[in-house]
């Protein structure tokens, strides 16, 4: 069988068994593992380079995260993305971001303002260099900066709390043709608002945008037939 995951490099002082688990997330992030697909421990521990124990308690905890799920008498699987997991998560999103972006537009200082704008900057050159992966960081760091300039602590850690379930599907909806540069104009139009310290237009550009990056995803899911649900029930 093809290997897919690249060997873990003892590079730094994480323990083992929180580089596999990172490994593990990624691969499930980035579709690598895909919706449905049994975890082998011992295939996952060969291409990783390790012992089946680091894989073992790294797919535990990918569970707490609701990214893999445990069928009884089946095994471990990664987790299926359905239509109503999706709806659920950008509709909290939607409401959360459009909160973030009115706060903000009340609160945000020059200096935080001037990182965002830096930000734009930056998500244009890498655009430009069509880099998925380090645009999905640059995408996580416009939105962090965008929460903190709300000076709520309990909206971030809300956030916080759906970050592995954004993360997967921010991954799906900005590979989607042409989404990249929608979502860039997007989050001019937001900062522009922001720095008016206009509340109610920030607020409905959030939200807009979150509701365009659902309907995009949801496009390129179903094209991809990634749309897949795995439940306790397959396991009866």
């Amino acid at each position: 069988m093809e290997k897919r995951l690249i060997p873990i490099k003892l590079d730094n002082y994480q323990p083992l068994r929180e580089l596999v688990f990172e490994a593990l997330r990624d691969a499930i992030i980035k579709g690598v593992l895909k919706p449905g697909e049994r975890l082998m421990e011992v295939q996952l521990a060969e291409e990783l380079g390790v012992s089946r124990t680091p894989v073992r308690e790294a797919i535990r905890k990918l569970e707490l995260d609701d990214l893999v799920v445990m069928i009884p008498r089946k095994g471990a699987y990664v987790s299926g993305i359905s239509l109503k997991d999706i709806a659920d998560v950008f509709e909290i999103r939607a409401a959360m971001e459009s909160l973030a972006a009115g706060l903000a537009a009340e609160r945000i200082t020059d200096e935080e303002l001037e990182e965002l704008e830096r930000i734009l900057v930056k998500k244009a050159e890498i655009i430009e260099a069509n880099d998925l992966d380090r645009l999905v960081e640059i995408d996580i760091r416009f939105h962090e900066g965008l929460y903190q300039a709300s000076r709520n602590a309990k909206l971030v850690q809300i956030i916080n709390n759906l970050s592995e379930q954004i993360h997967r599907f921010r991954s799906t909806s900005l590979a989607s043709p042409g989404r990249m540069k929608e979502a860039l104009e997007e989050h001019r139009k937001i900062v522009e608002a922001i720095s008016e310290r206009n509340i109610t237009l920030a607020q409905s550009l959030a939200q807009e945008h979150i509701e365009n990056a659902e309907n995009r995803m949801l496009e390129a899911m179903r094209k991809s037939g990634m749309v897949e649900t795995i439940s306790q029930e397959d396991g009866k």
